[in-house]
């Protein structure tokens, strides 16, 4: 295929950066990545028949039948060639991206749902899973690399989707994952503490999230979250149309909770009500965007045109994401939730909506862990937050990778005063701090299996090894563990 790039015109065979996939014909494409420089592999490349490298400082030997190409960012120019290579894919979308650091995935989900259900052929870019339609591809990342991506939304144009959904995390931004991608929208949920093992600092991790925005072109939408303290930051440098959604003060869509149960929640959105399938006020406001998205996105000429009413009724009829405050019933009577809450913030608005729906009826006991070789600073804090909203914690493994699981508990206890800790216990093994919840819990009560929610296995010293929380309840529950 030919390829015409930095005033080149190349006939390769293929793309790669990473050397040990190169091929005869292939283009390299050295970039500079967290753990390795592609720079440093760029003979390797050459080795392998690479006809063509692109690099951001030009190797001493040089081969005199390869073709060299010096950018001023190997990472921007991977996803621009990704994208050439696979015809501009996002240019044939009406490509959204969901950033934040809670709510990404349930948000990006919802539209994909919503979407399929107005009747559209449409993609989805996801942590749980990806979907070319309704074909299913399992997902190993929350946004995969330039190459994966831009290969992913050729097939969904090929596929005939008309909008393709995705997560977009900070490290997509910041790696330049995303770089050669045109969107149509983009989505702010809201921003609290997370990977700050990677950025270091939250504005570095906020500032990630803004560049999503900064890049949004003209004739795109920015839809953010208002009553987030960093929403409207998001929109400062947007070149985007700018829109805003909120429970708390005057926006573009304005949502309202009459009633909250753990069989849905009553709102208004709008001032028009909508009795929901989604429980808590961090779940309305994902509905909330949802909503709003729908609307900028129909408001288009060359779409189908459904009325507000339509979309409302569309909405009533969402369930939630798999892992997402997923709820399960024991015969005993006691109340099982399955949520992916990792951060402390998440952790909060997951339990106080529990505490919503309960009003002071029945006890919450907690189970939670923290991730290992992962940001430490938040560990005090998880903990402490789930002593706080609950009558009883069990601090657990979550997913050690390679870090000492009873190092990582040891970290969370740190943050209890000696009062607190009276009300937490450490149970190292994840299913016997499962099962010990489920002893403990009376009629009335819920657990919290907080932090794993979707996930189907836990990672120890580099071994995912199979493991469900919402398999292991419902065994437990069932008497079959």
């Amino acid at each position: 295929m030919k390829l015409s790039f930095a005033g080149q015109e190349l006939d390769v065979t293929g793309i790669h950066a990473d050397s040990r996939k190169i091929q005869p014909g292939y283009l390299f494409v050295a970039v500079k990545g967290v753990q390795s420089d592609g720079h440093d592999y760029i003979g390797k490349a050459v080795e392998n028949g690479a006809k063509a490298i692109v690099c951001q400082v030009l190797p001493a030997e040089r081969h005199p039948d390869v073709h060299y190409i010096q950018v001023a960012d190997s990472a921007d120019a991977l996803g621009e060639i990704a994208s050439l290579w696979n015809g501009e894919p996002s240019k044939n979308l009406q490509l959204i991206g969901v950033t934040g650091t809670n709510g990404k995935t349930t948000t990006a989900t919802l539209l994909y749902t919503m979407f399929r259900r107005l009747g559209y052929k449409a993609g989805l870019l996801s942590t749980v899973c990806n979907y070319i339609d309704g074909k299913e591809i399992p997902a190993t990342h929350t946004t995969p690399d330039a190459l994966e991506l831009n290969d992913l939304l050729a097939q969904m144009v090929a596929a005939g989707c008309d909008y393709a959904f995705m997560e977009v995390s900070s490290h997509a931004v910041v790696q330049k994952r995303i770089a050669g991608l045109q969107f149509k929208g983009g989505i702010f949920t809201n921003l609290t503490r997370d990977h700050l093992d990677y950025h270091e600092t939250f504005e570095a991790y906020r500032d990630a999230k803004k560049v999503f925005f900064d890049r949004l072109p003209v004739g795109a939408f920015a839809l953010t979250n208002k009553d987030d303290k960093n929403g409207l930051f998001m929109l400062q440098n947007t070149k985007a149309s700018k829109h805003t959604y909120s429970f708390q003060s005057l926006a573009d869509f304005k949502g309202r909770i009459l009633e909250s149960h753990f069989d849905g929640t009553l709102m208004t959105i709008n001032d028009t009500e909508i009795l929901t399938q989604f429980v808590g006020k961090f779940n309305a406001y994902n509905l909330l965007a949802v909503y709003g998205a729908t609307v900028l996105l129909e408001q288009n000429p060359n779409n189908l045109l459904f009325d507000n009413s339509q979309i409302l009724v569309g909405l009533s009829t969402l369930r939630s994401v798999s892992g997402r405050f997923e709820t399960f019933r024991s015969p005993e009577g006691y109340t099982a939730i399955v949520d992916y809450a990792h951060t402390p913030d998440a952790l909060t608005n997951v339990l106080n909506a529990i505490h919503g729906v309960m009003n002071g009826q029945g006890n919450i006991i907690t189970v939670v862990g923290c991730g290992g070789n992962r940001d430490k600073g938040k560990r005090p804090i998880m903990a402490k937050e789930a002593v706080r909203l609950s009558d009883r914690v069990i601090l657990t493994s979550d997913n050690p990778r390679f870090e000492e699981p009873d190092d990582i508990i040891s970290d969370m206890v740190a943050g209890l005063n000696p009062e607190e800790r009276k009300q937490a216990v450490c149970i190292t093994d994840r299913k016997e701090a499962i099962r010990t919840a489920c002893l403990l819990a009376q009629t009335g009560d819920v657990i919290l299996l907080a932090g794993k929610g979707h996930e189907d296995y836990q990672e120890v010293k580099g071994v995912k090894k199979p493991f469900d929380d919402r398999v292991i309840v419902k065994e437990i529950m069932n008497n079959q563990l």
